[in-house]
């Protein structure tokens, strides 16, 4: 895990993430970067300088048969308040849209929720779990699909809600977080969306793997560019 907190800091300290007497709300989708996020953003509170609280909220999408209680109790375990919300998010999308395409709208509700409860829990902060290879699939998607050169950023104001949204994550690669999941045990919970697995992210995700059969190093090199780049962070 030193490996894992170390990025985290590194994330953490090289875009100004975290101020003294942040309340930082963590999205929890109960899937393993949250889930990863969640521990390490607990851990980090106990002897990083600047002193900040954290909770945690999961927004139920309303699927059937969903048992968060897993959650709970880790949240219990690791000391940390938990939320659950429950919404209308699947009605909407999938009954009452019937949405083709579902991710972006889907994303987009939960994200209003996400934000909105964190404000009334007096946060001032949300912590995603977006990690190095969502950073490197965004780019590649926003270039084929929108004909732009464009990737979230790692720390962004949003002026309507006075929310900061961070995401500690984006100097860890996915196999290092389901490693992580695996050696902590974490709660997963699997994604119950009809559309799991078979959207532009998917296949997006099996492009960026498989570039490393024209060089090795093609994916931490887009990193970096974006990082330089887009970001604006010198090495």
């Amino acid at each position: 895990m030193q490996h894992i907190f170390s990025k985290v800091r590194k994330a953490v300290e090289d875009f100004n993430m975290i101020e003294e007497g942040d309340k930082i709300a963590v999205g929890v989708s109960a899937g393993k970067d949250s889930l990863t996020m969640l521990y390490t953003l607990s851990f980090l509170r106990k002897f990083y300088p600047k002193k900040f609280e954290v909770v945690a909220i999961t927004v139920d999408m309303g699927f059937e048969g969903m048992d968060f209680l897993p959650i709970k109790e880790f949240c219990d375990k690791i000391d940390v308040e938990f939320h659950l919300v429950p919404s209308q998010i699947k009605q909407i999308v999938f009954d009452i849209r019937k949405e083709e395409n579902p991710c972006s709208l889907c994303a987009n509700l939960r994200r209003g929720i996400l934000n909105s409860t964190a404000k009334s829990l007096g946060c001032n902060k949300v912590a995603l779990g977006h990690h190095l290879d969502d950073v490197v699939e965004t780019f590649f998607l926003s270039l084929f699909f929108e004909g732009r050169i464009y990737c979230f950023s790692p720390k962004t104001y949003l002026d309507r809600t006075q929310i900061t949204t961070i995401r500690p994550m984006i100097y860890l690669k996915e196999h290092d977080l389901r490693s992580a999941a695996k050696k902590l045990e974490l709660p997963v919970i699997t994604n119950p969306c009809p559309a799991n697995g078979k959207t532009n992210r998917q296949r997006m995700k099996e492009f960026v793997k498989n570039l490393k059969q024209f060089h090795p190093a093609t994916k931490d090199l887009v990193f970096n560019a974006i990082k330089r780049n887009i970001w604006g962070l010198k090495d």
